[in-house]
């Protein structure tokens, strides 16, 4: 079998196009492939940011965090076989970000990082890209560096890499699914596009990202039979598009609050009362 630094790339190239024929072959909304956005979710988030991020990562485990710390040669888990390796990844890190995903909605300094996200107006194959450069720093780090400090294979970090990438676009593709009880277990389109639902004001829900176990479990599953009326923002944000949109979104995060995430002002709050 060719070595994962040729597979990685070539299984994620042909996933995209399949999933690309199927939206055009059985899509739930009529979008257009080229979409408000394409090129910054493509060119910026998917190629430059995920290259040059993923150096920084690699960098701040191996060469920071282990290199000060030695973890990495006690080989803690280098002789578990690359299954148990994944399998144990695989879960420990979506019961993770299911949790961090419902503060990101819970918690305005959070939201900020993760509006990025969000303000994506049609979802499809290539919308999970647009994603904040801290966002991923913060949950790349803490689903990969633990596994690389403890020693696990180096093909790991190419094996989990390639199943982030093809089942993000496939949670977020416009195919219309019917997954029937899958959608249990299994996380698909079926209920993350209600999670970018644009009518969502607070909280939100179906947080889960490859296991969809979590949000029955703990009560944020929402699976309505109707369709999602719209994509993006509550409270008729909007975030800029356009040829410079990547930088802008970084820089907007940094905004003002707006008045529903703005802690009132001790004045406001005495005038309320005397009302």
């Amino acid at each position: 079998m060719p070595p994962w630094e040729i597979l990685s790339p070539i299984i994620i190239v042909s996933w995209a196009t399949f999933m690309i024929v199927l939206e055009r072959l059985f899509p739930y909304k009529e979008q257009k492939l080229f979409r408000e956005g394409f090129f910054t979710d493509f060119f910026w988030y998917t190629l430059v940011q995920s290259y040059f991020l993923g150096l920084v990562i690699k960098w701040l485990a191996i060469d920071v965090i282990d290199r000060y710390s030695g973890i990495s040669r006690l080989h803690l888990i280098s002789s578990w076989p690359v299954w148990l390796q994944l399998g144990v990844l695989f879960v420990v890190h979506d019961f993770y970000i299911y949790w961090f995903h419902r503060l990101q909605h819970t918690n305005r300094w959070f939201w900020r990082i993760h509006e990025a996200h969000h303000s994506v107006r049609n979802v499809d194959w290539l919308a999970g890209s647009r994603s904040h450069a801290l966002e991923i720093m913060i949950n790349q780090t803490i689903e990969y560096a633990p596994f690389l400090l403890l020693g696990a294979s180096p093909d790991l970090w190419l094996i989990k890499g390639v199943i982030d990438a093809t089942w993000g676009m496939y949670i977020h593709s416009n195919i219309d699914v019917r997954s029937g009880w899958l959608q249990k277990v299994i996380n698909g389109p079926e209920m993350h596009r209600w999670h970018h639902a644009g009518n969502v004001e607070k909280g939100g829900f179906n947080f889960g990202t490859k296991l969809a176990i979590w949000d029955w479990m703990f009560g944020t599953a929402y699976l309505p039979k109707e369709k999602v009326p719209s994509y993006g923002l509550a409270f008729g944000i909007v975030f800029p598009e356009g040829f410079f949109a990547y930088f802008i979104h970084h820089v907007w995060t940094f905004r003002p609050w707006e008045p529903h995430l703005r802690k009132p002002h001790k004045r406001e709050l005495e005038a309320a009362a005397a009302e």
